[in-house]
C-alpha cells in the first residue's frame, strides 16, 4: 500500500510541473497559434499568488488639486434625505451681510421652517434624483423653498405659478401646457423638468450658479445687460459685484442661509423633520378620463393629499388624453390599480368638455348643454355680461353616450369671453348752448369722461354745431341660431366714428 501511494504522489508532482509554463519556443504545432518570441517578450513576467494588476500601471498619488476636484464615492448610504443632499453640495458660498441676515430670518422663525419642510417631503426625494441624475448641484434642490415654500399651488402677484414660479410665457417655452382643465407649471414632474432644463440653460449662458440663479429670478436678458454695463465700466461681473433690483440681490443669499441651515441644523437652533432617502410617490396610469373625486377614493387616499400630489388638476375631472398619468403615494398605487381595474359602477368621469359651435350668450350655451344659466357661470368661472366666443370649451356634465376628452381638446382647451356691451366711439354735433354737462346727462356719461375725451375742461361749453367725441356703450348680439353672424351696426364699428343723433 505504501508503494502505491509512493507512485501516486510522483504521478501527481509530474503533471503539476507539466502545467508550469515553461520557456516559449519559436516553433508552433500546426493547427496551434504561433508563439513567437515577440509576443513572449511582450507579455509581464509571471505574477506571485493574490497579486492585484492595474489595467492602467501602478497606482499613483494624486496631487491635491486633483483630490479636490475629484468626487469621492461614500461606502455608506445617507442616513436620510438630507444626509444626501449636504453631500451633492458643489456650489461655491456666497459670504455677505445679506446672508447673515437671511440666516437670522429662517432661524427666528422655526414653525414657519416647519411647515415649509412637513410641506417638501412629498417632493424633494425627487427633485434630488433629477439633479443628481442630470450631475447638478443639490442647492439647487432647496431653490423652491425660495421661491414658493414648496407649495406647487402657489401664484404670485405677477402671475407666476407653481413651486419652481414658472410666468405664463416662460411656461410655454418649456412645453408646460396651461388651459381650462390643467396648468403644468403647477405640475410636480413637468415644473421639475422645466425648471432644471431652464437652469441648465442659464448656467451655460454664464458659467456660473449665482449667476444663472440671479437671471433665473430677474431674466436673462437683464443679468446680460448688468454684465455688459460693468464690463462697458471695467468693473467686476460677479454676482455681488452687478447693480440688481432688491428682489435679485437677496435671491442668492436667501438660497445660501437655507443651505446653511440644512448644511447645519443644530448651529441655528433648527429641527428638521426626517425625510427618508425613499421616493414618496410613484406614477400610476390611467385609461381613461377620471373625476379627481374618485381618484383619490380608488386610491383611498384623502382628497387634499390626492391634490397636494397632483396639483395641475385644477379642475373636477382629470382627462387621460392629456395627464395619462397621475401621482400617488408609494404604497396607494397598487391600490388604485386594483380598484382602478375593478370598478363597476358606471364611468369614471361625470364631468366633461363642450365645445362651443359659434359665439353665444351664457344662457343659450347653458340651454344646449342641459344646465342652469347660473350653474354653468359658477363651474366655469364666467362673470355677468359676458358672451362665449366660438370654439370655447366648458365643463359640462358628461352623459353616458359621450366619450373621452380628444388630445387635441385635452391639451388647447381654452375658454374665451367677450363682453355683452362695449364702448365705441362716436361724434355727435353740439348744439346751441351746449356745455360738457348738458351733453354728459343726454347721453348717460359722466361730465369729468367727455371732459377727457375732448381735451377740455369739465365747465367748459361748446361752440353750436361743434363735433363732440364721445364713447358710447353698444350691445354685441350673439348671433343666431343659424350660425351666421349678424352684420354689425354702423355705430358698433370700432373703426368708424358715426354720428349719433341727438336725444329729444
Amino acid at each position: 500500500m505504501k508503494f502505491l501511494s509512493l507512485i501516486s504522489l510522483s504521478a501527481l508532482l509530474w503533471l503539476t510541473g507539466c502545467a508550469t509554463v515553461g520557456p516559449k519556443t519559436d516553433t508552433a504545432t500546426p493547427g496551434t497559434a504561433p508563439a513567437t518570441a515577440d509576443v513572449a517578450a511582450n507579455k509581464p513576467a509571471a505574477l506571485p499568488p493574490h497579486t492585484a494588476v492595474y489595467p492602467r500601471g501602478s497606482l499613483q498619488p494624486i496631487t491635491a488639486a486633483e483630490a479636490s476636484s475629484r468626487g469621492v464615492a461614500q461606502l455608506k448610504a445617507p442616513a436620510d434625505l438630507w444626509e444626501r443632499i449636504r453631500r451633492g453640495f458643489a456650489m461655491p458660498n456666497l459670504e455677505s451681510d445679506l446672508v447673515v441676515d437671511r440666516e437670522q430670518w429662517y432661524a427666528t422663525r422655526p414653525d414657519y421652517i416647519q411647515r415649509m419642510t412637513e410641506r417638501s417631503s412629498k417632493y424633494l426625494f425627487h427633485v434630488v434624483e433629477e439633479l443628481e441624475r442630470r450631475g447638478m448641484p443639490t442647492e439647487l434642490a432647496l431653490l423652491p423653498y425660495i421661491e414658493s415654500a414648496f407649495n406647487p399651488q402657489a401664484v404670485s402677484s405677477a402671475k407666476a405659478a407653481g413651486m419652481w414660479q414658472f410666468m405664463p410665457a416662460t411656461g410655454n417655452y418649456f412645453e408646460l401646457k396651461q388651459n381650462i382643465f390643467r396648468d403644468d407649471r403647477r405640475d410636480v414632474l413637468a415644473s421639475t423638468r422645466a425648471a432644471l432644463d431652464y437652469l441648465q440653460k442659464l448656467y451655460g449662458m454664464f458659467g456660473d450658479w449665482q449667476l444663472a440663479l440671479a437671471a433665473y429670478n430677474w431674466g436673462e436678458g437683464s443679468v446680460s445687460r448688468a454684465i455688459a454695463r460693468n464690463q462697458k465700466l471695467g468693473l467686476g461681473i460677479s454676482y455681488s459685484e452687478l447693480n440688481m433690483p432688491a428682489e435679485t440681490r437677496l435671491y442668492v443669499p436667501k438660497l445660501q442661509a437655507v443651505k446653511n441651515i440644512i448644511a447645519n441644523p443644530d448651529l441655528f437652533r433648527t429641527e428638521l423633520p426626517l425625510i427618508e432617502n425613499h421616493p414618496y410617490f410613484q406614477s400610476v396610469d390611467i385609461t381613461h378620463d377620471i373625476d379627481v373625486a374618485l381618484a383619490a377614493k380608488l386610491a383611498d387616499v384623502k382628497l387634499e393629499d390626492f391634490k397636494a400630489l397632483n396639483p395641475s388638476a385644477h379642475r373636477m375631472v382629470i382627462l387621460a388624453a392629456g395627464t395619462p398619468q397621475i401621482l400617488l403615494p408609494w404604497d396607494s398605487a397598487n391600490v388604485f390599480t386594483r380598484n382602478f381595474e375593478a370598478y363597476s359602477q358606471g364611468q369614471y368621469a361625470s364631468w366633461t368638455a363642450w365645445t362651443a359651435p359659434s359665439t353665444m350668450s351664457v344662457s343659450a350655451a347653458a340651454q344646449q348643454v342641459g344646465m342652469s344659466e347660473y350653474d354653468l357661470r359658477s363651474i366655469n368661472n364666467i362673470p355677468p355680461r359676458m358672451l362665449i366666443k366660438a370654439g370655447s370649451a366648458l365643463i359640462v356634465p358628461r352623459s353616458a353616450s359621450m366619450q373621452d376628452v380628444s388630445e387635441h381638446v385635452a391639451d388647447t382647451a381654452q375658454l374665451s369671453l367677450s363682453p355683452e356691451i362695449v364702448n365705441r366711439k362716436a361724434a355727435v354735433k353740439a348744439g346751441k348752448k351746449d356745455t360738457v354737462a348738458s351733453i354728459a346727462k343726454r347721453y348717460g356719461v359722466s361730465a369729468s369722461n367727455v371732459a377727457d375725451w375732448n381735451d377740455i375742461k369739465v365747465s367748459a361749453a361748446f361752440k353750436a354745431g361743434q363735433q363732440v367725441v364721445l364713447y358710447l356703450p353698444v350691445r354685441m348680439n350673439a348671433p343666431r341660431a343659424s350660425g351666421k353672424a349678424a352684420a354689425p351696426s354702423k355705430s358698433s364699428r370700432a373703426t368708424k366714428v358715426v354720428k349719433v343723433p341727438r336725444k329729444r
